[in-house]
């Protein structure tokens, strides 16, 4: 008796941690948490207001295209806990990413959440890339859906002629972005020239040429 309990409890611990697996945020413990971006509290998250009302539940951010005149040609939206304070600790974020003819939303990651993009309008090619270096890509049309995992590299490219645009949803409320090539040449303090020139096999000149271009605008 005494070792199918152990059994039992053994089987209900592994459940709890699967369980805790599912999610990429933590569970919240209260019907609503308005996050508090003024406070000096230190939190896995944000902490609590006090005072709340409707408008810490709504943004209208997404409503309207986002401006595309820039390098890549493409612009995310965000719609995070950082713009809708009444998402924290509710797991979920949205975004809109609006593409020119061409454009271009740069192999990026997502640490804590995976990615669903439904397709406003236009034409995307679309990717990820496994842990094996495995691509699975594809193109996907007006009123389409595709997924990128957590935490796997991803992009998507307007190769069409006219504009496109994508509703994002995140399972974090502030899933995080990472661009690759700004991580690797673009960090502060910048990574040494000899890890990048052995990683990508491009001489001392061609590194600095592509840190240049990507260090942020003073």
């Amino acid at each position: 008796a005494g070792s199918d309990y152990g059994l039992m409890i053994g089987i209900m611990m592994i459940a709890i941690l699967l369980a805790s697996l599912v999610s990429a945020d933590p569970e919240l413990l209260q019907d609503v948490c308005v996050a508090d971006l003024t406070s000096g509290l230190k939190l896995n998250g944000f902490a609590c207001k006090s005072n709340i009302s409707a408008d810490d539940f709504f943004f209208a951010g997404l409503a309207k295209p986002g401006l595309t005149n820039n390098t890549f040609g493409a612009t995310v939206t965000p719609a995070s806990v950082q713009q809708i304070n009444g998402l924290n600790t509710l797991g979920v974020s949205m975004a809109r990413i609006d593409y020119a003819p061409g454009g271009l939303n740069p192999p990026h990651t997502h640490p804590r959440a995976t990615e669903i993009v439904f397709v406003l309008e236009g034409e995307l090619d679309v990717g990820f890339i496994t842990t094996e270096n495995k691509l699975f890509s594809k193109t996907i049309k007006k009123g389409e859906i595709f997924t990128f995992p957590r935490g796997l590299i991803h992009f998507q490219i307007n190769n069409g002629k006219v504009p496109a645009a994508v509703i994002a949803g995140f399972n974090s409320q502030l899933p995080g972005t990472q661009r690759v090539a700004n991580a690797l040449f673009a960090s502060s303090p910048t990574v040494e020239d000899v890890v990048l020139t052995k990683a990508f096999q491009i001489g001392t000149k061609a590194v600095e040429k592509i840190k240049s271009r990507l260090a942020p605008k003073k």
